[in-house]
């Protein structure tokens, strides 16, 4: 049996523990705050309140077998919602997502204590910046440790970080992943090196593992599932420019700039729709782009997919990426994704059939490509019904099969 933890239960986690429960593998799912979206209290709670906490509805098959320690993570969502930054300060703050992370953690490194040898418990599974206690903890009872890294290895991200802030110095302050402590870092280095199996959604973060100090050898590739495909892509209007869609946080690290840069090279031959919040409010280049073109904070997510249908194409340019879910995402709406090496985008896109992989950096790649489906609409609607019949492919059923299967050799003893 495995006991997992993760301190949001977001989907890639939720799909996760589903797996396990679902096939008997599942021992005890700990997170910090679930809702139950038929509760009575629903109708009592602001619109706003109520579509947060539905987001942490848990499957019935979880629910049984959830545990939780919510209070740093009430006070997280509070201090959210009433705009407070002080307590939710960056690795300091009593109520930032470090302190989250590290108390669950901590928790959860103490219930398998508790649990003894007759447990049944033969895996632990947790995700980066919330393991490394739990590891130590498995580590010592000769218990395997299950490591979910969602995004590259971060030594790799300081590289194009740094070189980033020389190329691009005006948007340096977006790029926050800098922010982090050497202590923060190092407790990276030791969840990883404690890993007996780690499970990453690209080939991308795979090579990024490569330079870790100590790299496991047992790296698995699963890629994350999309949302159930539209039956064909819908009809969008003939003619005028090409309707083009931004989705992901307005930071460099997204690698915004070269985006923007090939729309100011089009001009009104295409029609940009940025959707996402921003991480700094001095970035002058960020800001004068958010007047000029379309931009939306914040939707549902219901509500993003149905942004996504409106538009003809999505420019995805990560200068770093884990996965990148919002490609998928696209795709199952019927749009060609133009992304990067650095994303899921080769695991994923056929070259020049279903969208196209560029560089990073290479706002005169995505202008190029750009250009070609505006002027093609033919070949843009042949991208579009093929896009949708690649993310049918990437489901989250697919996705929990093959961590199962997996996994399930690990419960059993056979790994």
């Amino acid at each position: 049996m495995i006991l997992f933890s993760h301190a949001t239960g977001n989907a890639n986690a939720r799909n996760a523990a589903l797996a396990l429960a679902e096939r008997g593998l599942l021992a005890e799912f700990w997170t910090c705050v679930s809702w139950d979206p038929d509760s009575r209290w629903n109708r009592f709670l602001p619109a706003g309140l109520r579509q947060q906490l539905g987001r942490r509805a848990l499957p019935e098959p979880l629910r049984a077998l959830a545990h939780y320690h919510p209070w740093r993570e009430m006070g997280r969502m509070l201090a959210s919602r009433l705009g407070w930054e002080f307590p939710c300060r960056h690795e300091r703050g009593a109520w930032s997502i470090d302190a989250v992370l590290q108390s669950l953690d901590r928790r959860v490194a103490k219930r398998l204590a508790q649990m003894g040898a007759r447990s049944g418990v033969r895996g632990v599974y947790a995700y980066e910046d919330g393991a490394a206690a739990t590891f130590e903890a498995a580590r010592e009872r000769g218990v395997s440790c299950i490591y979910d890294l969602p995004i590259g290895y971060w030594r790799v991200a300081h590289e194009i970080y740094a070189e980033e802030t020389a190329r691009e110095p005006q948007w340096a302050c977006t790029l926050t992943g800098m922010r982090d402590s050497a202590e923060k870092l190092a407790r990276k280095d030791r969840e990883l090196a404690l890993a007996d199996t780690v499970l990453v959604a690209s080939s991308f973060t795979q090579r990024t593992i490569q330079a870790a100090p100590k790299a496991p050898s047992r790296i698995h590739v699963i890629p994350y599932g999309a949302p159930v495909a539209a039956a064909s892509s819908e009809e969008r209007r003939i003619g005028g420019p090409l309707r083009v869609f931004f989705a992901g946080s307005l930071s460099q690290r997204k690698g915004l700039s070269y985006l923007l840069k090939a729309a100011a090279m089009l001009g009104d031959r295409i029609e940009l729709t940025l959707l996402g919040t921003k991480v700094s409010d001095a970035c002058a280049p960020l800001n004068e782009a958010l007047v000029r073109y379309r931009w939306i904070r914040s939707l549902p997510h219901s509500e993003v997919l149905r942004e996504m249908g409106r538009h003809d194409v999505f420019v995805f340019p990560s200068l770093f990426e884990g996965f990148g879910l919002v490609i998928l995402e696209a795709m199952a709406q019927g749009l060609p994704v133009i992304t990067t090496q650095h994303t899921a985008g080769p695991d994923i896109i056929e070259d020049g059939v279903d969208g196209f992989i560029i560089p990073i950096r290479s706002s005169e790649a995505i202008a190029e490509k750009l250009e070609l489906l505006a002027a093609d609409r033919p070949r843009l609607e042949a991208m579009r019904e093929t896009a949708i019949a690649t993310a049918r492919r990437f489901t989250w059923a697919n996705y929990q099969r093959r961590l199962a299967e997996m996994l399930a050799p690990l419960v059993t003893g056979a790994l």
